[in-house]
């Protein structure tokens, strides 16, 4: 398969012959025209004048002057006196003749006729001057071709080399990039369509470099949330081994694998994305739901009934996420859930009058593993985002020292459905 500076030389070279093949043949038929024209506007100027010295009288003598042969002809076409016999016109020829001269091109001359009171004048002229002038300028442009076309291939094959030089150079550094090394791609190039290839290029590795960070970030992550349970269980593990009558180390390390397991079961959902794809849908209360979250964490509610067709579960799970930190930031007395219809939403609202969040993790709140000043594995956000993202809703959240409100938009119902 051809390169692209071969592509690229081969257009090029195609377009300069063609560019002199053009020029060839319209410097020819430009000179060839321009001679015929100036051919005809000689003999008609000077048929017109000899018609003109026979209408009064001056013939003269049927002399050649400057390579114009005169000819006389009767009105049937008799020729009367031939200067050059090998120029003679037929009678069919001669009936176009008229008081005003008229060129005809015959095969190796030219003639112009005009009809005057002694008979038809004809001059004529040879066109071998003409043949020979276009002979010389073909030869002319024929050396001129065979010097030019070999000096514009090799000026082409510079630019293309030229051309093709810093696109050669983006494609060997794209060929040492690999899943170990995504820096970007240095280059020189302009804001044209290359240009903008090659920042493309550039933002997928960054995008690339930037998910493997966070995959990194995520193993790491998970690893130390499994770790710190994982020790504390093993710990109750060893007082029960010494003690199999430890109900107090029985019930703290059942509620250490429960923590696990909710944890493991939040990562698999986040990481498999089966938050947003399994969905069972139902009409489902959000005043209800809600009031359900606030009992069992013993919070205050108000909240009135609003439809909204989503799955129950995760809507329980969303609410249980946002209680369950407002509760570590500010207990249960200081925490309060609200819903009630705005315009064609639902809105939920979980405030607490906590410490607040710092204004440097607020960009990144709903991220993984993003924890706040109140503890948590800092995945409860995340699948809350995901669950709000998934119902065709959006989540916000507003903070300063002493409260901090989450806000959760859902479309309503329609009455028709």
């Amino acid at each position: 398969m051809l390169s692209f500076r071969a592509r690229l030389f081969l257009a090029f070279a195609l377009l300069w012959l063609l560019f002199l093949g053009g020029a060839w043949y319209l410097a020819g038929r430009s000179v060839d025209q321009a001679l015929k024209r100036r051919l005809e506007a000689t003999l008609a100027q000077d048929a017109l004048r000899a018609a003109e010295a026979y209408r009064k009288g001056q013939a003269g003598a049927l002399l050649t002057t400057g390579g114009v042969y005169l000819h006389l002809y009767a009105q049937d076409g008799t020729p009367l006196a031939l200067t050059r016999p090998d120029h003679r016109l037929p009678p069919e020829r001669l009936r176009r003749a008229g008081p005003t001269p008229e060129v005809l091109w015959e095969e190796g001359f030219a003639a112009a006729l005009v009809a005057t009171p002694l008979g038809l004048l004809v001059l004529t002229a040879e066109t071998s001057p003409i043949e020979a002038a276009l002979e010389a300028l073909r030869e002319a442009l024929l050396r001129a071709f065979l010097l030019l076309f070999p000096l514009g291939l090799a000026l082409v094959y510079l630019t293309a080399r030229l051309a093709a030089r810093p696109l050669e150079a983006v494609a060997r550094e794209i060929t040492r990039r690999s899943p170990d090394r995504l820096d970007p791609v240095p280059h020189r190039l302009p804001k044209d369509e290359f240009g903008r290839m090659v920042e493309a290029v550039n933002a997928l590795l960054q995008a690339l470099k930037e998910a493997k960070e966070r995959e990194r970030a995520f193993l790491a992550e998970a690893s130390h949330e499994l770790r710190t349970p994982l020790t504390v269980l093993l710990g109750h593990l060893d007082r029960l081994a010494r003690n199999p009558m430890d109900l107090e180390a029985l019930r703290t390390a059942r509620a250490t694998a429960e923590r696990m397991r909710r944890l493991v079961e939040d990562l698999l959902a986040l990481a498999r994305g089966e938050v947003e794809r399994n969905l069972n849908l139902h009409i489902v209360d959000l005043g209800e739901v809600a009031r359900e979250a606030a009992l069992e964490y013993g919070v205050a509610a108000e909240a009135e009934s609003a439809e909204v067709l989503g799955d129950p579960d995760r809507l329980l799970q969303l609410l249980r996420n946002l209680v369950a930190n407002a509760v570590r930031a500010a207990g249960k007395e200081g925490v309060r859930v609200r819903v009630r219809r705005e315009a064609d939403h639902a809105l939920l609202e979980v405030e607490d009058s906590g410490p607040g969040i710092p204004e440097d993790l607020l960009p990144r709140l709903f991220q993984r593993f993003a924890r706040g000043p109140g503890g948590g594995t800092g995945l409860g956000l995340a699948i809350a985002h995901a669950i709000a993202k998934a119902h065709g809703g959006e989540i916000a959240v507003e903070s300063h020292p002493g409260r901090t409100v989450f806000r959760v938009r859902l479309p309503l119902l329609e009455e028709e459905a």
